[in-house]
């Protein structure tokens, strides 16, 4: 049975193991804290209220996980693999084009739904002096350390059978879904989102994140830069409010922005990748 599974792995190139490992890992944290959330499991609520946290970036760390057992399993060298990440010479672009993308399209946003007559919602930071560290926190342990696996490792095995398109959206859906158990956990900032929609982010979030990663010659520390950005801004220009059942215009401006920016890099990319590929052939 399990040289059978090993073949149509290597048949089909998709990265089954991957993907089955990072949302077992993940899940069972997240899954734990949810029904622990929802009563089911009695805990408590002083108890709950202090693990939520530290369990919950436990679990993040799932694609980690996924990573370093699959290039194990396909007996590569998982500490080479590692150091890649190490390697923070990006580029200038790679480094400012994140603060710029993120930064602008964040910010309208947030800012737009007032001129129709939407309540400000203020910085969630307690001053933009920290900013800095709230970054490399976000780099490394509110977000960042999911790019261990998603774009350096499934990525570039997903491109190789989808394609461009294929790849990012296939990854996308399966990066907003892995997300699912945490909304239902007291107190996450996805109880506060529409499903849907953040799946659609996730789409436009793998477009973006994929083309910065390109730029800097596919450094993989890109993607936890790059991941580490995006959630780092958030709280400066908040796009929900942290309310239930009440109307998120912000939520929706800034889904479509960021969908649609993924979607146009993609077909400036796509068109320069075939326009490269002509030259070549001629």
């Amino acid at each position: 049975m399990s040289a059978a599974i090993n073949i149509i792995m290597n048949k089909t190139e998709f990265p089954y193991r991957f993907f089955i490992v990072t949302f077992i890992w993940s899940w069972i944290f997240w899954i734990f804290l949810a029904l622990a959330s929802q009563d089911i499991i009695q805990i408590p609520s002083n108890i709950l209220s202090k693990a939520i946290i530290p369990i919950s970036i436990i679990g993040a760390f799932g694609p980690l996980v996924g990573a370093i057992y699959s290039i194990h399993k396909e007996k590569g060298n998982v500490i080479k693999y590692l150091r890649r990440f190490t390697d923070i010479k990006l580029g200038w672009r790679a480094y400012v084009f994140p603060i710029l993308i993120f930064g602008i399209s964040t910010f309208i946003a947030w800012f737009l739904p007032e001129l129709f007559g939407e309540k400000r919602l203020n910085m969630l930071l307690p001053s933009i002096w920290v900013f800095i560290p709230f970054l490399i926190i976000m780099t490394f342990f509110g977000g960042g350390q999911e790019e261990f696996g998603w774009r350096g490792y499934a990525l570039p095995i997903l491109e190789k059978k989808y394609g461009l398109w294929g790849a990012n959206i296939v990854l996308g859906v399966i990066w907003g879904f892995w997300h699912l158990p945490l909304w239902f956990i007291i107190g996450t900032n996805q109880t506060y989102m529409n499903f849907g929609g953040f799946v659609l982010i996730s789409i436009g979030y793998s477009f973006i994140f994929s083309w910065i990663k390109n730029i800097s010659g596919d450094k993989l520390f890109t993607g936890l830069y790059v991941h580490g950005m995006a959630n780092a801004i958030i709280p400066i220009f908040p796009v929900f409010s942290m309310q239930h059942n009440t109307p998120q215009p912000r939520f929706w401006i800034w889904v479509i922005l960021t969908l649609s920016i993924g979607i146009i890099i993609t077909i400036v990319r796509n068109k320069n990748i075939v326009k490269h590929a002509n030259n070549k052939i001629a």
